[in-house]
């Protein structure tokens, strides 16, 4: 299974709902809060291009986010990227 990283933030909806779909499918993730924690929000920043919260990764491919991966899961081509 492909590792899955997510930056997330504590007080975000679609965290949550992105978690909630990863963890409904028994996948693991890596969680890196961003909150209070400037140097773990550029670093999100300069990876995606990306300012808001979550950012996925599944393995070495940028997903996107919360949208991005619930998109993936009405195309059933989410399980295809986490397996």
């Amino acid at each position: 299974m492909a590792t899955v990283t997510i930056y997330s933030s504590n007080y975000c909806p679609f965290c949550t709902r992105a978690k909630q779909l990863l963890s409904s499918k028994n996948v693991a993730f890596n969680e890196i809060n961003v909150d209070g924690n400037n140097k773990l929000r550029q670093e999100m920043t300069k990876k995606s291009g990306r300012t808001s919260v979550p950012q996925i990764w599944i393995g070495e491919k940028h997903v996107g986010g919360c949208d991005e991966l619930y998109d993936l899961e009405r195309k059933d081509a989410l399980d295809g990227l986490l397996a």
